[in-house]
């Protein structure tokens, strides 16, 4: 399943973050996958794009982060997806 994971950085805390994952990388326990991160022009808010099938596991990645940064997980699903999805009901609601 895919998450967007958005991290809302502490007060001057992007020095810090970056000079962490220089050192440890991502610190992402095995069965989470980083796919792709944008992050505003002000270095105070990052938003990850993540895929696992157990969301237990962004627990012990954010606890590695949650000093730095606080964070919010939201399942979401690709537009592609939700296009089906949609066809598929509105075929059902026409009787085709």
């Amino acid at each position: 399943m895919l998450y967007m994971v958005i991290e809302r950085f502490k007060e001057n805390a992007a020095p810090e973050i970056y000079r962490r994952f220089r050192e440890k990388g991502r610190m992402m326990p095995e069965g989470l996958e980083y796919i792709s991160s944008w992050i505003d022009l002000d270095f105070k808010i990052c938003w990850q794009l993540m895929q696992t099938e157990d969301f237990a596991l962004f627990d012990k990645w954010i606890d590695n982060w949650r000093d730095l940064m606080d964070f919010e997980v939201v399942p979401v699903r690709t537009s592609a997806e939700v296009s089906e999805l949609m066809n598929k009901n509105l075929q059902i609601a026409v009787g085709e």
